[in-house]
């Protein structure tokens, strides 16, 4: 058998995976500009009840918005290490993304928590229906990107630092890196532009 044989067989082609998931990126931009166009329309229907400008807390946000970013800056330290097969910085930056971005959920519910104990649900308005929306699925977003990482950090420990899990990791940081875009764009619209 000849090496580029053996070297096709130990190296798959990759292109359907990349472009599924390049799809499933496309696919989720068009489920996010559609819930940014519903929370735009929404925006002033507040049926009485507060808006933006009553409801939220920039300082709180921003807090929010620094964890998501660092995350940002960590995974792709992890994807570095990764490049380099250093499983022990691969997994202490794959930690610190993963405690960020619990963090960044958690204050997330914690928002939402206090809201709704003020009265203020998804029920209350069409302003606060396609506020919830928007912004929970974006944490929805997250946290189905905290179990990916789980999964990779538990492949790494069983089967270390090879082309397919570098490949993985490669993937999860495109894709975390599109949720940081996406929660600028609910940043800017949504919370900045609420609070005047």
């Amino acid at each position: 058998m000849s090496e580029a044989m053996v070297a096709h067989q130990s190296h798959p082609d990759d292109s359907k995976s990349i472009l599924g998931f390049w799809i499933y990126i496309m696919t989720d931009c068009v489920l996010f500009a559609s819930l940014f166009a519903v929370f735009a329309v929404m925006r002033n229907a507040t049926f009485g009840g507060p808006n933006g400008h009553e409801l939220f807390s920039l300082p709180f946000v921003l807090a929010e918005t620094m964890l998501l970013l660092t995350s940002s800056f960590t995974c792709g330290l992890m994807v570095l290490a990764g490049r380099v097969r250093s499983k022990q910085w691969v997994m202490l930056a794959l930690g610190v993304t993963f405690l960020l971005g619990l963090s960044f959920v958690c204050l997330e519910v914690s928002e939402f928590r206090h809201l709704v104990i003020e009265g203020n649900s998804w029920r209350r308005s069409g302003f606060l229906s396609a506020y919830f929306t928007l912004v929970a699925t974006h944490g929805l977003h997250v946290s189905i990107g905290l179990l990916w990482l789980v999964v990779n950090g538990w492949r790494i420990v069983k089967r270390g630092l090879g082309d397919v899990t570098q490949k993985r990791l490669t993937l999860f940081s495109l894709f975390w890196h599109f949720l940081d875009i996406i929660w600028i764009i609910i940043f800017s619209m949504v919370y900045l532009v609420g609070v005047r």
